[in-house]
């Protein structure tokens, strides 16, 4: 099965595209018009007005210049989609594909500049299998490039890349089988550092709305959002599309919205929506993720949505859990009727902090708010309230229900978080207790001010960049503090050895780490970048930190850096390493990214040069082989004498 290229797509202007082929191409390329229809709807009257779009059908059956390459010891071919006009910033076009064949397609553009790649509708074989039939996309300017994924028939995803650099390389393989094959493809290019506000997000909250960015204005072009919604383990989601006013596709190629059920954009595709619509949706678990993707023409309102948690474990009377911010109280329904009770029933200490009511009855209780008593004692802070079961006022004289109170109690070693929960039936008490943690996280900012919280995963910087790390501790209690303990760096995600100390026991460990003064949720550092030795050049952040009250004088957060023979042994719990990383020095994304742009006039001279040069040359390369092979096996003895270690390295 030979490789073919399939046309150079030139360019696109006023909604024309361009294909130009091949000089030993046998077939003539067709251009075929698709129409696609934008819906403008009201309640009275629904409004259809039409764009004409021509896209160029790339015919893979036409066969190409076959150019040899003595490197790979066959006859390949790349076809290149972008010109040298820096104006162009996207394309879209259609492959209509035959059987049997290997196509190569390479995007490019002269400045730097990411792409992104997404493939809205793909039409592969049904059957087809995927080491026989699939989609593979590679970073770089060749297939030997990085794999950034691979798509099949059997995917059930959105599939979307995104280079590294300003070129990208895909491949379609497909197998013997005669069926219909299309692709509908659209990159463009986009500068990282350029981000739309209000574009996606994370969403933790029992309950909750989000829209599109600019909404209920027009959406803006070429956007890419991702909302990931969790909510705690017991519920899952249900989310509702107050509006959904999207460019109106058969198969949602331009503008769409696509759900996925679970954490992720692989974690199973719900729908892909578009058009106008109010749909509904229930997750399986307590994870969605919602993508947003737009094209550059014919934008609309957006969507507008909402979402509510339904709790699924089961409850047979009731149960309690605990966060850094409230407790949860879940009360069963049949519970509360077999007692003569229902949800007007319940008060907290606060008569007016009422409960949510779904399948079940859900008291979130803020830990500073609806009568909830706080109260430290050694090394220990509690949070108590009161559900009490008021009567129904039907006799003043006589009553057939039974007198009922739950007493909640979360009790928070600094760190870890125990509840405890007190059921009282007349002289019957029921104990039922937990284990929780306090909700913190991390995160790398742009400057000591802390504002612009850095959003890349991974991270790069330069050797010696000065680095601001936050730890912030997510609760609703204003007389909490954090203080940051321990934080380490190491190259691996798992902290395995080597690992380095910026802070231990409160003190500073490295000579550019400068700790913050306490400040209230918020454990503040910074530090200069560096790299391990003999290791990759990615860097892991964990930190363990103390939470404490402020009033309290004597405990450890006011007592700042203490050496590690000074320090008392206590009965303090570590709170759940805040974890974040990669950090990756800035020089080692060129050398990975850019590395096969570099001109290639020397290989395509060598074969003309003089054969005494050559002979002379591979003396050389053999003279430089020794040289290497002795370099290394005396580096290898003297590692084996060197333990690994931290060095500071000079700036490139």
């Amino acid at each position: 099965m030979q490789p073919h290229s399939c046309g150079v797509l030139t360019s696109i202007t006023a909604g024309v595209a361009k294909l130009t082929r091949f000089p030993r191409c046998q077939k003539a390329y067709e251009t075929q018009k698709y129409k696609s229809l934008r819906a403008l709807r009201h309640p009275a009257k629904m409004e259809v007005t039409g764009r004409l779009l021509i896209w160029a059908a790339l015919v893979a059956s036409c066969g190409a210049q076959l150019t040899s390459t003595v490197a790979e010891g066959r006859s390949t071919c790349t076809a290149s989609l972008a010109g040298s006009n820096l104006g162009e910033t996207h394309k879209a076009f259609i492959l209509q594909l035959n059987a049997d064949e290997t196509c190569i397609w390479t995007i490019e553009r002269p400045e730097n500049r990411s792409i992104r790649i997404i493939f809205p509708h793909i039409q592969l074989d049904p059957d087809g299998r995927c080491e026989n039939e699939s989609i593979e996309v590679f970073d770089g300017r060749s297939t030997s490039g990085p794999l950034l994924g691979k798509v099949c028939s059997e995917n059930d995803f959105v599939p979307v890349f995104e280079s590294s650099s300003n070129s990208l390389t895909f491949q379609i393989v497909t197998d013997p089988t005669r069926v219909q094959r299309s692709v509908f493809i659209f990159y463009y290019f986009f500068s990282p550092d350029n981000s739309i506000p209000d574009c996606g997000g994370y969403l933790d909250t029992l309950e909750g709305s989000f829209t599109s960015p600019n909404y209920p204005k027009p959406h803006p072009e070429l956007a890419y959002c991702v909302w990931h919604i969790q909510v705690e383990k017991g519920y899952k989601i249900k989310l509702n599309f107050k509006e959904v006013f999207l460019e109106v596709d058969d198969h949602c190629r331009f503008d769409f919205i696509a759900l996925y059920d679970g954490p992720s954009t692989t974690s199973g595709l719900l729908q892909q929506l578009c058009g106008r619509g109010q749909p509904t949706f229930e997750s399986s678990s307590n994870s969605m993720t919602v993508v947003l993707s737009t094209d550059y023409a014919n934008s609309y309102r957006g969507f507008s949505a909402s979402y509510t948690s339904i709790y699924t474990e089961d409850v047979n009377t009731t149960s309690l859990s605990c966060a850094s911010d409230k407790m949860r109280v879940i009360i069963s329904k049949s519970y509360l009727q077999s007692l003569n009770y229902n949800e007007n029933n319940l008060q907290l200490n606060d008569p007016t902090c009422r409960p949510s009511v779904t399948n079940v009855i859900e008291f979130s209780i803020p830990l500073h708010e609806c009568g909830t008593i706080k109260k430290i004692e050694d090394h220990s802070i509690s949070y108590t309230n009161i559900i009490a079961f008021t009567e129904s006022p039907m006799s003043a004289v006589i009553t057939r229900q039974k007198h009922l109170q739950i007493v909640v109690t979360c009790e928070m070693e600094y760190n870890s978080t125990v509840e405890i929960m007190y059921i009282t039936e007349d002289d019957i008490i029921q104990n039922q207790n937990v284990l929780g943690k306090y909700n913190t996280s991390m995160a790398l900012y742009e400057s000591s001010l802390f504002e612009d919280r850095i959003q890349d995963s991974p991270y790069y910087v330069d050797l010696n960049q000065t680095l601001y790390a936050q730890v912030t501790l997510h609760t609703s209690d204003p007389s909490l503090v954090v203080f940051l303990d321990t934080c380490r760096a190491s190259p691996t995600s798992d902290f395995a050895s080597p690992t380095y100390d910026l802070i231990n026991s409160g003190c500073s460990q490295d000579e550019t780490c400068q700790v913050y003064p306490l400040s209230g949720h918020y454990g503040r550092f910074q530090f200069n970048a560096f790299k391990f030795l003999r290791h990759l050049s990615s860097v892991y952040l964990k930190c363990k930190i103390l939470i404490c009250d402020t009033n309290d004088e004597t405990s450890r957060c006011n007592q700042g850096c203490i050496s590690r023979r000074k320090r008392e042994i206590s009965s303090y719990k570590w709170k759940t390493d805040s974890v974040i990383g990669p950090i990756r020095l800035r020089r080692d994304r060129r050398a990975n990214g850019n590395s096969e742009l570099l001109p290639q006039t020397h290989a395509a001279e060598t074969p003309s040069q003089p054969l005494s040069h050559l002979h002379l040359f591979s003396f050389m390369v053999l003279a430089l082989n020794v040289i290497i092979v002795a370099a290394v096996t005396v580096r290898h003895f003297v590692n084996q004498r060197m333990d690994h270690r931290y060095q500071r390295l000079q700036v490139y």
